[in-house]
């Protein structure tokens, strides 16, 4: 079959490239495993998607009825389903830990900023992803969350209203927002997705797997870098690394099914301890202890800006850091990295709590 492919589509560019293309093998080479397993739970959350949408119905009449259905009616749909929901956990924890690890190896220096721009736009759509499909099911905790998540954007300046009524549908949550919302989630965001993973993973293979500052270092004083051949040998551990992650997920999926809740209901008051998913709960947290006026303005608008500053930050990262393009250690980013690091993780926590 190879030899019938090769006949018609000439492989002898793509032979070349797998038998001479190499890994650097080093102390860090660990973390090389992380975008791996994060395309992995990607493609898990395209495959249980699809097999979803064949019984999912998105309108506010039957979204929550068509997701009860799957769970106790459809062979497996229980399965399927917690698949997909905790394949979207793992996948923003596995985008979190492939970040932070290229930010503290300094991966993205020259030549390699636009793979990180591109890597950094990719987590926030693993983000909105998460925000979008959160409301899908149409239960009373994903309608609040909803409701409070597309209010923060109406905080944005200049454009806020607009954009949370173009989020919305319309002034307030309804089946519009629903109908929206499955539209992003199963329609725009793949698309969008699809073509920057093609070019991230270009861009990998186009400029290599980064080695530490170290390991650069002592190649350039001569010192020759260890490899591994990307085929057999990396991709068989990439593989195993995937079986790991595929443990994980079939003993979530098995042993703490995701709850399906009560059915939205506009007019019942909001439930207590109401608050979004917990990759958004440092944001959320960090914007309810912000006064409600700083120097009059509001203080959640004060807030959006301050957040909507450090996104951009995070891209510009490669053209920012000098040192680290010149090959020289940067305390201060790393000391960043630090910081944003320990900030999620504790006010994640507290947030948790707090709500």
């Amino acid at each position: 079959m190879l030899d019938w492919f090769d006949a018609r589509f000439d492989l002898s560019g793509l032979r070349h490239f797998v038998s001479t293309k190499g890994v650097p093998v080093h102390a860090q080479k660990i973390w090389y495993y992380l975008g791996g397993m994060t395309l992995f739970l990607l493609a898990v959350q395209l495959f249980t998607g699809i097999l979803l949408l064949l019984y999912y119905r998105p309108s506010a009449a039957e979204a929550y009825e068509s997701v009860q259905f799957i769970v106790t009616q459809v062979r497996f749909g229980w399965l399927i389903r917690n698949l997909h929901a905790w394949s979207a956990n793992l996948l923003v924890v596995a985008a979190f830990a492939h970040f932070f690890s290229v930010f503290f190896l300094k991966s993205y220096r020259r030549p390699r900023e636009l793979t990180w721009v591109s890597g950094v736009l990719l987590l926030f759509l693993v983000l909105a992803f998460g925000f979008s499909g959160y409301l899908l099911p149409w239960n009373e905790l994903s309608f609040f969350a909803t409701k409070v998540g597309t209010g923060i954007a109406g905080a944005i300046p200049v454009v806020g209203g607009f954009l949370r009524r173009l989020l919305r549908g319309g002034d307030d949550v309804t089946g519009a927002t629903l109908s929206r919302f499955y539209g992003l989630h199963v329609a725009v965001l793949p698309a969008v997705t699809t073509a920057l993973v093609g070019l991230h993973v270009l861009l990998v293979q186009r400029q290599g797997m980064s080695v530490p500052l170290s390991v650069e270092r002592r190649v350039a004083a001569g010192e020759p870098l260890r490899q591994m051949p990307f085929f057999p040998n990396y991709i068989l551990r990439d593989v195993l690394a995937w079986y790991v992650a595929l443990a994980v997920l079939a003993g979530l999926a098995l042993y703490s099914p995701w709850e399906l809740g009560t059915k939205a209901d506009p007019f019942a008051p909001v439930p207590a301890g109401i608050r979004p998913e917990w990759y958004f709960l440092a944001m959320f947290h960090t914007l309810k202890l912000i006064p409600s006026h700083i120097v009059g303005i509001e203080g959640e608008t004060v807030g959006v800006v301050v957040l909507g500053v450090a996104g951009a930050f995070l891209l510009l990262v490669p053209f920012l850091d000098r040192r680290a393009s010149q090959g020289q250690n940067s305390p201060l980013f790393t000391a960043l990295a630090v910081v944003a690091l320990t900030y999620m993780i504790v006010f994640t926590i507290v947030g948790y709590y707090a709500t």
